[in-house]
């Protein structure tokens, strides 16, 4: 355990469960469903309603083998050559064979996909994907659908469920064991201010941090909330320095910041050319799939080619899809482009890479169990070792599926084996009449955030205004391109600003802006955090691997660096970055034998 919290008001109100699910997305709602069906008393925490997280901004679709002649084997190639070594065969080989029934049990649920006119699943073929295996819905709205079916089927289920609430720290017993979060909720539904619920399972499943760069595709609450409040209670994470950009993301301008719109892989998919002002597709010769090749290799071969003619986008050319293609096939981001002025009936799309998927994330093994016991993680906030250096294309929600109903099994035979131990009678008490009394939640009356008792201290928080500071900071550093002088200015600028806040949190009222406990100083805090780590991992990694790219260290060094970065902080607060013996995760726990 590290000591280190949110700075924050004392729990006024608490909610006991079994489990607490952080995070509505399919990775969230789907643990929450399962721990509910098996007999959990099971909450639900969002940052803000059900149906806002990122789930339902995924456009092109979800991956599995589903087509005729395709196989689990075949999808397992893909997504290892995509991977660039470092994925984690078993973990992909559990993604890849469990999937098509994890889909199959999703349409169960209430998800409608869209179908051929035989009545089959409609397939498309995506970056990196040899074979149409990529399910969507609503032409490419996937992401809003699934969100709709499962957030119908928790209302449905009555579970518990607090909106508009941030989570802040974890709350652990005496023992170190995970009893629950605490969390703010910002003004809305049942509870106000910031309160705790009490489990001994915890599940984040939180989303991505795509908001410490300037332009993102992910929306405004992804601010890496789940790997924050992970590494402050002792957590390790892995692979931070492999965070995807998009090659395809509308072009707002150079000074856009914040969401931008994406233009699905799935447009390519189906025939879409990059090309530069000039038509020239400059993908040609560049990969054998062209513009299908996967993401990290698409994104520099756009960013290269954008600083040979010293412009600030290339261009997406699907003028050949004609109108009623546009309008049945990408009805969100035809849509998306005429609210910017742009017919992508008759003119190309100007495109250019954005932050879009973190590759790496809190440590977990194949049951989503992180180091900290009791604590889990699922989705993006997770690395599970599917995704390596770089994410294949439609694999996050297939992901999400998969590990989320492995972790609620987890979750299920843990709790019940509880129950079994506490309905047996110790011969060595009088127990009558006590035997069939309920557990109590892990930690209650006890628990304290991120700590094993009373020492754990606030960090310092940083101001609103550090959000933007930090992106830039980011952006410039350790963005599509990094270098090992880029990255120790932005190690450099982000120890500033968390000296900065530390000497303000330490300084008696000076005239200056203070930070006040809240949610956009929360997100800030967690962003810097994030940010550092991230950093820290990119700075040490000297070479070029997926989408982590360094213009100094060009080449890929299988020799050195097929292994991983693992991340902690110290109990003294420093930052500590390990390297694997080799490219096969070490167990979380060490007592554990691998999965």
């Amino acid at each position: 355990m590290t000591g280190i919290r949110l700075t924050a008001p004392a729990p006024g109100w608490a909610i006991d469960a079994d489990v607490v699910v952080v995070g509505s997305g399919v990775a969230g709602l789907t643990t929450a469903l399962r721990c509910a069906a098996a007999g959990l008393a099971t909450v639900v925490v969002t940052k803000a309603r059900l149906d806002d997280g990122s789930t339902r901004w995924a456009q092109g679709g979800i991956a599995a083998a589903l087509g005729e002649g395709d196989t689990p084997e075949q999808h397992l190639d893909d997504t290892l050559v995509a991977g660039a070594g470092l994925c984690d065969e078993t973990a992909v080989r559990a993604l890849v064979t469990e999937g098509p029934d994890a889909v199959r049990r999703l349409i169960e649920t209430g998800a409608h996909f869209d179908t051929t006119d035989t009545g089959a699943i409609a397939l498309t073929r995506e970056g990196g994907h040899h074979r149409r295996r990529i399910a969507h819905a609503g032409g490419d709205a996937t992401g809003a659908e699934i969100s709709r079916a499962l957030v119908e089927a928790v209302r449905s289920a009555a579970l518990h469920t607090v909106e508009n609430a941030l989570v802040l720290d974890l709350l652990t017993d005496a023992e170190g064991r995970t009893a629950g979060v605490t969390l703010h909720v910002m003004g809305e539904g049942q509870h106000d201010g910031v309160g705790a619920v009490r489990a001994p399972a915890v599940v984040l499943a939180t989303g991505g941090m795509g908001q410490v760069f300037s332009a993102t595709t992910n929306p405004p609450v992804s601010t890496g909330d789940g790997v924050a409040l992970a590494l402050r209670a002792g957590a390790e994470v892995s692979d931070l320095e492999f965070v995807q950009f998009h090659p395809t993301v509308l072009f707002l301008g150079s000074d856009s910041e914040g969401q931008q719109p994406l233009v699905s892989e799935a447009v390519r998919g189906e025939g879409a050319h990059l090309v530069d002002a000039s038509g020239t597709r400059f993908m040609l010769g560049q990969h054998e799939l062209a513009e299908l090749a996967p993401r990290d290799i698409v994104a520099k071969a756009i960013t290269r080619q954008m600083h040979l003619l010293g412009t600030e986008h290339m261009y997406l050319d699907a003028r050949h899809f004609g109108a009623e293609m546009w309008e049945q096939r990408f009805p969100t981001i035809l849509a998306a482009c005429s609210a910017h002025g742009i017919d992508p009936v008759t003119e190309p799309i100007p495109v250019a890479p954005a932050a879009h998927y973190a590759s790496g994330g809190v440590r977990t093994d194949l049951r989503g169990r992180t180091t900290v016991p009791g604590l889990y993680a699922c989705g993006e906030v997770a690395c599970t070792g599917v995704h390596g250096a770089n994410r294949l294309a439609s694999n996050s929600l297939l992901e999400g599926l998969v590990f989320a109903e492995r972790i609620a099994a987890d979750i299920v035979t843990d709790r019940n084996e509880d129950r079994t131990q506490d309905m047996t009678p110790d011969p060595a008490q009088d127990v009558s009449g006590e035997q069939d009394l309920p557990r109590p939640a892990a930690g209650a009356g006890a628990a304290v955030p991120g700590a094993h008792g009373p020492a754990s201290e606030p960090a310092p928080l940083l101001t609103a205004e550090s959000r933007t500071e930090i992106q830039r900071i980011m952006t410039r550093g350790a963005g599509v391109i990094r270098s090992a002088a880029s990255l120790a200015r932005a190690a450099e600028e982000l120890d500033s600003l968390q000296q900065t806040a530390a000497t303000a949190a330490d300084t008696v009222a000076t005239g200056a802006k203070d930070a006040v406990p809240g949610v956009e100083a929360w997100e800030a805090t967690n962003l810097l955090l994030v940010s550092r780590v991230l950093v820290a991992a990119a700075r040490e990694r000297e070479e070029t691997r997926g989408c982590h790219w360094r213009e100094d260290r060009p080449d890929r060094d299988d020799a050195d660096w097929r292994r991983h970065l693992v991340v902690r902080i110290a109990p003294d607060r420093r930052l500590v970055v390990r390297r694997t013996d080799s490219a096969a995760f070490p167990p979380v726990r060490p007592e554990d034998s691998a999965d």
